[in-house]
Formats: structure tokens, C-alpha cells, sequence
């Protein structure tokens, strides 16, 4: 059978990955990118597990592990601003890679920049299928058919939206807004320590990367109605206003968040969808099942890229059941991960007082016993 044309809706970290197994396996990858070019976060993400074994074999690891950050710990502040408790990052002798999510997006692409067509600065307009394939029309680009179409477009998915139905029919709010801001590495003060401070239902991190710092500012709120999440000045605002009166350095970071042409904001939510696929339509990564910012998103992307285009090279003839197999191996790997968020929100934002101060108290009894068990490789270093 004849290799087999593929479009892939994203260029971020998914897409470029199941690009690379596509060709491998002799099929025909085309990627197109709304973006005039590669459009990544410097948000810190993992790279484990599975995820590993596939940049193994891609021949990609060497380079992932010269990008990785330097950090070893996070560090938790009390309410003053002080150091009360540090935990490791990942276990011992854990071969974890934390790297920024725009180096992983650019190895990967990398990686596969041969082996597919790219075309930057466009996107899908509409999708037609039969029972033989795809039309597609762009906003640029002349129309063109295809076999399958896979999104990886992120939690606001324009295929998923053309395919499956409005994002509001899959989004679940988790009542939690994210902005972050890129900071000067020499704001950073350990290069292997993330910064964590925390309120009452709202968390300030200052995170070392490669080549600059980041900060975060995650909070408890309400969904604002109307509000545009591409609004620079009314999210600034808000960001403002919640932190206003904080101690530590968060003054400073909130300084940044305003100074900066383009900060980042979103309102976090998982998407939950019954199936991933629809006719010779398919969903992968965010696009397919968000896990919000705990930092398994990359890894569960890679795995899934690699799983798909294993299970399509497998059934050359028969999408449906490689969509099939796909997503029940998959699921396997993501819905654990899904069942977490709630509780890792918890855990990382306490809402109230009470919380924080459990959280507090059971963070600084796990620090007494990983610092006995590790105490030759925990930093003493503190702010």
C-alpha cells in the first residue's frame, strides 16, 4: 500500500514527535502551524517514563539532557518568605529530564524537519470527510486531500472544535488561572531550586531555566465572562490585585508580569472526551485530554505520538482500529493522571489557612526524610 498522507494540525511538541514516527513508518506527515514560527513556552515540563524510551530511540535524548534545567529541589516559604521545607524534584537515580517546553518543542522538530512538510503560518479552515479521505481547505495554503487528520493543537483545539463539537462541551473548568513571565536568570538566586510561596488559595514560583528564569503566578478565582484570554491589560490586572499586599519577592515578580509586551494567561480546565476519534479525524495530546500544569502534558504527548503512529504502521489498511488501539493503550498512561489533578491542585494551592498550614506541616515531615536519606545531595543553599 501506498505511504499514507497525514496532516498534522500543531507544531508544538506532539506533533512534530508523531511526524517523525509517521515517516519512519513510510507515511507522508504534513504539519501545519498557525504560527510564522516555532511558538513554545519557556515553562519548565518533565520529560519521563515512557516519554524517555521514545527520545532514546529517536536519538534525541543527548540533546534533551544538554538542555535540561539545573534543578535538583523545590523549596517552600512560609507566609514571611522564609525556608521551611525542601523536597526533591525526582527520585534517585531517576533518568527525569526537567527541560523548557520550547527546547523540547525545538529538538523535536528538529528531529523531524526532514522527514515532513511544514507549513508555518497557516491553518485549517474546514474539513470534509468521505469514506476515502479528507478534503481540506486552508487559510493560505491551496486545498489538498488527505488520508487522516490528526490534531495536536493544545486544549483549544481547532480541530477538535471543527470535528467533536464547541471546547465548552469537553472543557472543564477547574476554578484555577495560570500567567506566567519570563525573568532575568540572574533574578534567580539558586539555579537548582524552584521558589514556591504560597497564600491562601494562591502560589507564587520563581523557576530557574537554561537560559532565563520564569515566574508563575497560579490563584484560585472565578471564570470572568467576556474576558478575552488573549487580554493582556484586564489579566494584568487581575493578577494585581490578587497578589497585592504578599511578602517575599512576589511585588517584584508581579512588576515583571506587568513590564513584559506578553505575558502568558489562561484559565486552567481538562478536557474530557468519550473518543478521541471521529471518522478519519484524530485528537492527540492536550487536544485530546489536558492534565493542566502538573507537567506531564509533554510526556503523555510524546508516548501518545509514538503509540499512534505505531498503531497506524500496524494496521495499514484499517484506521479505525489503529484509532482504536491508540487510544485504549493511551488511556492507560492518561487517565491516572487525570484522576490526580484535583488533588495535586489541592495540594499545591491550598484554598484556605487551615489547608496551607497542613500542607505546611506534612511538607516539612517529608523534608526531615528525604533530607536523612539523601542529605549528601540536597542543596543547603537558601534565600
Amino acid at each position: 500500500m501506498s505511504p499514507r498522507d497525514v496532516l498534522i494540525l500543531g507544531a508544538g511538541v506532539a506533533g512534530p514527535t508523531l511526524a517523525f514516527w509517521l515517516a519512519r513508518h513510510g507515511m507522508r506527515p504534513v504539519v501545519v502551524e498557525q504560527a510564522a514560527t516555532l511558538r513554545s513556552s519557556g515553562n519548565p515540563i518533565d520529560v519521563k517514563g515512557p516519554a524517555v524510551h521514545v527520545a532514546e530511540q529517536m536519538g534525541v535524548l543527548p540533546r534533551l539532557r544538554a538542555a535540561a534545567t539545573a534543578v535538583t529541589g523545590v523549596t517552600l516559604l512560609d507566609l514571611a518568605g522564609r525556608p521551611m521545607a525542601r523536597l526533591p524534584t525526582a527520585p534517585e537515580g531517576s533518568q527525569d529530564i526537567e527541560i523548557t517546553r520550547a527546547d523540547l518543542a525545538t529538538i523535536m522538530f528538529e528531529a523531524a524537519v526532514d522527514s515532513a512538510e511544514y507549513l508555518f503560518g497557516d491553518t485549517v479552515v474546514s474539513l470534509t470527510q468521505d469514506l476515502a479521505g479528507v478534503d481540506v481547505t486552508f487559510a493560505k495554503a491551496a486545498p489538498r486531500r488527505f488520508d487522516l487528520v490528526i490534531g495536536t493543537d493544545g486544549i483549544h483545539s481547532t480541530i477538535r472544535r471543527m470535528e467533536f463539537g464547541p471546547e465548552e462541551r469537553f472543557a472543564r473548568d477547574l476554578g484555577i488561572n495560570l500567567a506566567t513571565v519570563p525573568v532575568p536568570l540572574d533574578a534567580v538566586r539558586d539555579r537548582h531550586d524552584m521558589v514556591v510561596y504560597n497564600a491562601p488559595g494562591r502560589l507564587a514560583l520563581l523557576h530557574p531555566g537554561k537560559v532565563e528564569g520564569l515566574a508563575m503566578f497560579v490563584f484560585h478565582g472565578p471564570a470572568s465572562p467576556g474576558r478575552d484570554r488573549r487580554d493582556k491589560v484586564a489579566h494584568t490586572e487581575l493578577v494585581t490585585d490578587t497578589y497585592r499586599g504578599l511578602g517575599w519577592r512576589v511585588p517584584e515578580l508581579v512588576d515583571a508580569l506587568r513590564q513584559h509586551p506578553d505575558p502568558y494567561f489562561d484559565r486552567l480546565s481538562q478536557i474530557r472526551i468519550d473518543s478521541w476519534s471521529r471518522g478519519r479525524v484524530a485528537l492527540l495530546g492536550d487536544a485530546a485530554s489536558s492534565v493542566a500544569i502538573f507537567g506531564d502534558g509533554s510526556t503523555l504527548a510524546v508516548a501518545g505520538a509514538h503509540t499512534l503512529a505505531g498503531a497506524l504502521a500496524a494496521n495499514p489498511t484499517d484506521h479505525t482500529r489503529a484509532f482504536r488501539e491508540y487510544e485504549t493503550t493511551h488511556r492507560r498512561l492518561v487517565n491516572p493522571k487525570v484522576r490526580q489533578i484535583k488533588p495535586l491542585a489541592a495540594l499545591l494551592i491550598p484554598r484556605t489557612g487551615r489547608g496551607l498550614a497542613a500542607r505546611n506541616l506534612t511538607t516539612r515531615a517529608l523534608a526531615r526524610v528525604f533530607a536523612d536519606r539523601f542529605a549528601p545531595k540536597l542543596s543547603t543553599a537558601t534565600r
